[in-house]
This record gives C-alpha cells, sequence and structure tokens, in this order.
C-alpha cells in the first residue's frame, strides 16, 4: 500500500479578538458591489472583461489585429487584487476588518485541513479526500481535482497562495501523460480525476500517481476536473494578482488543450456537451447522461475563465474567438431550454408533440405525460431552477445543487434566475436543507426506478450518497450564490444547520435521510472537503469580498432569453 508523507504545519499568527459585529450586520450590506472593487479601494475601475459583453470582446481590435498579439482582457487590477492577500482569517490568524466572532468549530477545522496536506519532495500539492483510518482506504486517500477546490480556496483566502499553485502546476504535468484505458487513448487535453505520491523506500525516491478514470469505479474519465482546474487558476491569480503562472506557456497550452476537447466540432446540434454517467460529482450511474446540468454549468463557466487568463496572440486569439462563439449559444441554450419555473412548467404541461418545423414550439419532443407527479407540488408559485438534463424526448426535472449555485456564480442565470433559484431554496428548505446542508439532487428514485436507473446499485439507494443525499461540502457553493445575490441569510442560517452536528459526527463525507438526519452508510469521516467547504463558508461571510475570486459578473450585453411560450398557440 503507497503511502504520503503527511505533515502538520500549523503556523501561530496572533489572537482572535474579540469584537461586538455580529453575522447581522452583512445584512445591510449591497453585496452586488462586492463584486465590482474591493471594499479598501477608493478609486475608479476600468470595465474588466467580467462586464465587457462578449459581443465587444469578438468585434474588439484585440481578436482582429494581429499586431496586439500578446494584449489579453485581464481583470482590472483594482478587480484582481482580493483584500485576503497579506492577511488571514480563521484559525490562529490575525481577525479580519470587519471583526466577525469565530465558532469554536473553526479552529478544529484548520487543524484537520492541515492535517490532510500532502507532500510531495518536501512542497505541498494538495489534500487528501479523507483522513479516515477506521475504513478501508479504497482511493480516499488521494488528492483529487474537484475535492481540492474548497481546500484551495480555504487557503487562498487565508493568504496562503503557495499550496494551490503547486497543485496547478503538478496536475498540469500530470495533464502531458500518456493516458490509456485498455488499448484506447484518452485526448491529449485530459485532466486527471486524482493523484497520490508514492514514496519509494528502497531508492528513498517520490514520484506522482495519476488516475485518469482507468482505475475508477465505472472506468468512466473526469469531464469536470479541467474545467475546475481552470476555474482555480483564475481564482487564484484574482486572489494574488499575481499572473504570472497563468502566463505560462504550459499553462496557456494546458487551457487550450482541455477547452479544445470541449470546441471541436462533430454531430453534435446543441452547445452542450454530451456526457456518460459518472463523469463529474456523480461518479457513480444515476441517469446523469446526456447533458447534465453540473458539468454544462462548469463548461459555462471554465469559458469565462479561460477568457480571462488566455493569451490573444497566436493560438489563444483562435481559442478566444470559438469560446466567445460557444458562449454565445450556451447561454441562450441554457437560459431557454434548461430553466424551469411555474409558467413554464405550465406550459410543458400544454405543449403538442410530433412538431416537425423550424417554428416548432415542443423542440424535444417531450411527452407531457412524461411529467412526473412530484415536481407540480415542489414548484413554488415565486421560484425556479435549472432542471438536471434536456435531451430529445427527455427532460430530467430532478434539482441538483452543484449545477444551480454554479450557474448563480458564473452569471450563466440571468439576475432573475438567480433570484428565483435563491426563493425556491428558501421557500423549500426542509426538502434542499432539512437538518444538514445540502441536498446534492432532489428528490431521490426509489423502487422500480431505482432498480433501472442506478442499476441496483447499493450505495445509490433512496436518500443515500448521490441518491438524495445531503453534502456539507456543497455548503461553500451555496454561501457563494447567497452573497452573490445579497441574499447572506440563507448562507447564514444553513451555516447554523451545519453546526450543529458537523464537527461532533467528525465531518462526515454525506448524510442519509430524507431530512439528512443520519450520518451515510457508507460515509468516510473526516472528510476534507466538507471541513474546507465549512471554512470557506464562514471566510466568505466574514468577508463577502472574498466571493469575487470564484464569481462572474453578468455579461449585460449577452443576448436576451427567449421565450419557448411566446410562440405557443392553442
Amino acid at each position: 500500500m503507497s503511502s504520503f508523507n503527511l505533515k502538520v504545519d500549523v503556523n501561530q499568527n496572533g489572537d482572535l479578538k474579540k469584537a461586538a459585529d455580529t453575522l447581522d450586520d452583512i445584512d445591510d450590506i449591497d453585496f452586488s458591489k462586492l463584486l465590482e472593487k474591493p471594499r479598501p479601494l477608493n478609486i475608479d475601475r476600468l470595465r474588466s472583461l467580467d462586464e465587457r459583453s462578449l459581443t465587444e470582446l469578438s468585434g474588439s481590435p484585440q481578436l482582429r489585429n494581429a499586431d496586439n498579439a500578446s494584449s489579453r482582457v485581464h481583470d482590472h487590477p483594482d478587480y484582481v487584487f482580493s483584500p485576503s492577500v497579506g492577511r488571514r482569517s480563521g484559525f490562529n490568524t490575525p481577525r479580519s476588518v470587519q471583526g466577525f466572532e469565530s465558532h469554536p468549530m473553526v479552529g478544529e477545522a484548520w487543524d484537520a485541513l492541515r492535517r490532510s496536506m500532502v507532500y510531495f519532495r518536501g512542497q505541498p500539492v494538495g489534500t487528501i479526500a479523507a483522513v479516515d483510518n477506521s475504513e478501508e482506504k479504497l482511493n480516499y486517500d488521494q488528492v483529487f481535482v474537484r475535492d481540492f477546490v474548497p481546500s484551495a480556496l480555504a487557503f487562498l483566502m487565508n493568504g496562503e497562495p503557495d499550496i494551490v499553485r503547486n497543485f496547478l502546476l503538478k496536475t498540469l504535468r500530470l495533464q502531458s501523460w500518456e493516458k490509456k484505458i485498455d488499448r484506447f487513448q484518452l485526448g491529449e487535453g485530459v485532466m486527471p480525476a486524482s493523484f497520490k505520491v508514492f514514496h519509494d523506500p528502497v531508492r528513498n525516491h517520490e514520484t506522482l500517481i495519476a488516475d485518469f478514470g482507468e482505475s475508477a469505479i465505472g472506468r468512466v474519465a473526469p469531464v469536470d476536473s479541467g474545467f475546475w482546474w481552470i476555474i482555480l487558476l483564475r481564482a487564484y491569480t484574482k486572489s494574488t494578482g499575481d499572473s504570472s503562472l497563468a502566463d505560462m506557456p504550459e499553462c496557456q497550452k494546458g487551457i487550450r488543450l482541455i477547452l479544445s476537447l470541449c470546441l471541436s466540432e462533430g454531430f453534435d446540434t446543441f452547445p452542450t456537451l454530451l456526457c456518460a454517467d459518472g463523469c463529474c460529482m456523480i461518479d457513480r450511474r444515476m441517469g446523469v447522461y446526456g447533458y447534465p446540468i453540473e458539468i454544462q454549468a462548469l463548461f459555462f463557466m471554465a469559458l469565462r475563465c479561460a477568457l480571462l487568463v488566455l493569451k490573444h496572440d497566436g493560438e489563444g486569439k483562435e481559442m478566444v474567438e470559438q469560446i466567445v462563439k460557444r458562449l454565445h449559444a450556451l447561454s441562450y441554450h441554457m437560459r431557454s431550454y434548461f430553466w424551469l419555473d411555474l409558467k413554464q412548467l405550465n406550459d410543458i404541461y400544454r405543449y403538442k408533440t410530433e412538431e416537425y418545423s423550424h417554428t416548432a414550439v415542443n423542440k424535444f419532443n417531450v411527452i407531457p405525460d412524461s411529467l412526473p407527479e412530484w415536481v407540480f407540488d415542489f414548484m413554488p408559485s415565486h421560484g425556479g431552477f435549472f432542471i438536471g438534463n434536456v435531451s430529445p424526448a427527455r427532460m430530467d426535472f430532478r434539482w441538483f445543487a452543484l449545477g444551480n449555485c454554479i450557474a448563480i456564480l458564473s452569471s450563466m442565470a440571468t439576475p432573475e434566475q438567480s433570484t428565483a433559484i435563491m426563493d425556491l431554496i428558501e421557500s423549500r428548505w426542509e426538502e434542499l436543507v432539512g437538518e444538514m446542508p445540502l441536498k446534492v439532487c432532489y428528490p431521490a428514485i426509489e423502487s422500480h426506478e431505482w432498480r433501472i436507473v442506478t442499476g441496483c446499485d447499493p450505495k445509490n439507494t433512496r436518500w443515500s450518497y448521490h441518491n438524495g443525499g445531503s453534502w456539507p461540502v456543497l455548503l461553500w457553493l451555496l454561501t457563494a450564490a447567497c452573497i452573490k445575490t445579497g441574499r447572506p441569510q440563507i448562507a447564514r442560517r444553513a451555516i447554523e444547520v451545519a453546526e450543529a452536528r458537523l464537527h461532533k459526527d467528525n465531518w462526515p463525507e454525506y448524510y442519509d435521510g430524507k431530512l439528512g438526519r443520519y450520518v451515510g452508510k457508507q460515509s468516510r469521516k473526516c472528510q476534507t472537503w466538507s471541513i474546507a467547504g465549512y471554512l470557506v463558508a464562514k471566510m466568505m461571510l466574514e468577508d463577502p469580498s472574498h466571493v469575487g475570486m470564484i464569481a462572474l459578473e453578468e455579461d449585460k450585453q449577452m443576448k436576451p432569453v427567449m421565450r419557448r411560450s411566446n410562440s405557443w398557440t392553442c
């Protein structure tokens, strides 16, 4: 059994001080302004790409003029530089300028997070999935790309960027490895799902061992890893104000390779990405094959982040043009066909079928009788969400938390849609939050449907694991979405629910039950991303400007949503 060289590195950087301020103070803050510029700066900000329209960009001299090949659209420095740099939050660190009282769990969480750190040749390169010695390790002793994201954000917010930089560089090097499953070679741009450090005691030498899906349950390559890598690269650049990493030729090539896999032409009639089951956080057979919302939202966000870090020279210029074109089509498709609210639900309920022409309203030939009964009661009068999947003759109406939160953070959702998602969460609190935030999907599938969809998967029984289980890691995504939409009270309420049990239960991976009342039957304890997700959520509430490293402003010139119901006739 290979093992990691784990070390604990807890620095003493000062004592926490008491302050009279409480979390209630942030309710009066205009959160929309936090994405415009950091609080300490009092100067006018030039428009960054985050608020420049894609239409402007596609027609800009930067894309037309070869003489400007070395130029690149960055976040404006005022917008890039996070006030977190040079200052720390949380355990044994100076308090932030807003002066919030830390929960006793925060210190324990930082301690646990540091115990999960992985070192390669003396340098920190990530955090393992779980530090749980009570169970068989399986692959929980590896550094997963998606799992490390909340850990990376916690370190960035705490002014510790080195581990994030090392992680980005090491995974980038792994991307260049030859990747084969049986006799089939994967695309050059595929990023690993995970890696581990192998120490050879005889030679006293350490090497990295990567998994690109060839060892995963189901043998599915991770579609989301590359997207998370691009998103994290942009977060690192924004948090530190240092673009030297993103400017490296190796990083520029890595971004192009990842996106080339997604932007290549083929038989697709939609701008969305066709995926297999188990290619993302939901890593087992759960009926998400096709065009899952999680992948589409991450794809959208990765495209927007890539625009911020790609140079516009040579190959970069051509890639930027492809990204801009794809973003226009993808935003229209997602906002039009994946969005569901009460009005749209009623329209689908009244759809005609077997329409044949370019003027068809029921473009995917969805049979109204296929609408599940639960969705009529679940849909509130005010609220809505992006459904799980849309493909020919099929709509998956399940709620998926990660995809909807990323839709808000990436501004794939319009401001109105973002507000509606928050309204839905408040209206359906018991169903989606219950006694432990947050349901990864809702509702659970069961009985005959469970047997058909999951293949009788014993881990994905109803209200367990990815079949309606409650995942504490999603707390950071919910908090970021709440702050971006100006609804911090929702996040505060969810955090208070989690604090009642999370540490006492030793940071489980997930919870089971309709309300999330029970520690998951196969849940690992001391799960790193449960710990990091809590810390990131707390730090974002403490200093909402942190949200800027993971959120993007709306593109105000994006083509407006065209409601399919406008052309519907009886």
